[in-house]
């Protein structure tokens, strides 16, 4: 049976169709992000982990979304700029998308029902992380407010202990 997960397709911030099956045999970390939202930071440690792990099958995922207090309101030019230059992002970043309500993108319908939330099935902020592992199967979900460091020991405990 076709894994739901790579059924899904998004466009990149340069306007690129991409369908997550080039994901396929990944551990893909996916992340609605905002430019101005106080979990911003955490773009840099997301880099870090996706640096740390990429060699070893992680991907990143980012999702711009202004769905919260208005904290993405750039255009793909800026969100762009902005990830790159004072995060140095360099994991794959999409456009704009909406993570709740009736336009929410089927990818983030597909992990809300997959893994519902302390609010059940919405996601409550910018930087609701959603882990899939290498078979497309959405294994766990992180608050905003978990960083990158505390996904860092997950992944070594849960995902990559295998691979030392």
């Amino acid at each position: 049976m076709e894994k739901q997960f790579y059924t899904f397709k998004a466009d990149t911030l340069q306007g690129k169709e991409i369908c997550m099956d080039m994901y396929r045999g990944k551990t893909v970390l996916v992340v609605n992000t905002a430019s101005k939202c106080g979990f911003t930071p955490q773009l840099a440690g997301l880099e870090k982990l996706y640096n740390k792990y990429k060699d070893r099958g992680l991907v990143i995922l980012g999702f711009p979304c202004n769905q919260f207090a208005n904290q993405e309101p750039g255009d793909e030019k800026s969100i762009s700029e902005g990830c790159v230059i004072n995060y140095g992002v360099t994991f794959q970043m999409f456009s704009k998308v909406d993570v709740n309500g009736k336009n929410t993108h089927p990818l983030y319908v597909f992990l809300k029902n997959s893994l519902g939330g302390l609010f059940g099935k919405r996601v409550k902020w910018n930087f609701t992380k959603f882990l899939i592992n290498s078979n497309g199967d959405p294994v766990k979900r992180f608050a905003p407010t978990t960083k990158p460091e505390a996904i860092d020991s997950y992944l070594e405990k849960n995902i990559f202990t295998d691979n030392k």
